[in-house]
């Protein structure tokens, strides 16, 4: 992750999910690739803080990659989708939640075609995904749009610093340009 080339005492969760890897995921550092039991074994267990049901699989994070980031004294980012980060606020005092949007619909399409990993089907499931995400965007403390890579990194590491240091302001950060 860019963003932890910048920050590197950032903490970084790694998120359980039901779908089988992709070419070049590495089990632990990408997900932990775990079966629908066993992943049904740790909702009933209640070892997830916040877990979804996204594109046909489940995806969730583990309370102990949260606990074992927050022991170290770290700041957290989660690499969430809207519901589980509005399931996160519910859980915990304190967090922040940061909004990345595509800049178009038309962009986005033309992201997932280009990443090569999704069939037309999985296309139109993430678009209508993507679409109920951005009506909720709203809910969220801060909105960058990833129009440009280092900019939105730029903005997210800015952010992140601003909450760190004194709380931070709660605004689009596009707003600042």
């Amino acid at each position: 992750m860019r963003l932890r080339e910048k920050r590197p005492s950032l903490g970084l969760t790694v998120s359980a999910t039901t779908r089988m890897p992709r070419t070049g995921e590495v089990e632990g550092e990408s997900y932990y690739f775990i079966s629908e039991e066993e992943f049904s074994a740790k909702v009933e267990a209640g070892e997830f803080l916040e877990w979804a049901c996204v594109h046909g699989y489940r995806y969730g994070t583990l309370k102990s990659e949260v606990e074992r980031n927050l022991a170290q004294g770290r700041s957290l980012v989660l690499e969430i989708d809207v519901q589980g980060g509005l399931n996160v606020r519910n859980a915990f005092e304190g967090v922040v939640l940061i909004f990345i949007a595509p800049p178009s619909t038309e962009e986005l399409v033309q992201r997932l075609h280009e990443r090569g990993t999704e069939d037309d089907g999985s296309i139109s499931i993430r678009l209508d995904t993507a679409e109920r995400e951005m009506e909720l965007m709203d809910s969220y403390d801060a909105t960058i749009v990833n129009d440009d890579l280092e900019r939105a990194l730029s903005e997210l590491d800015a952010l992140i610093e601003s909450y760190e240091m004194d709380g931070g302001p709660i605004h689009d950060v596009g707003d600042e340009t």
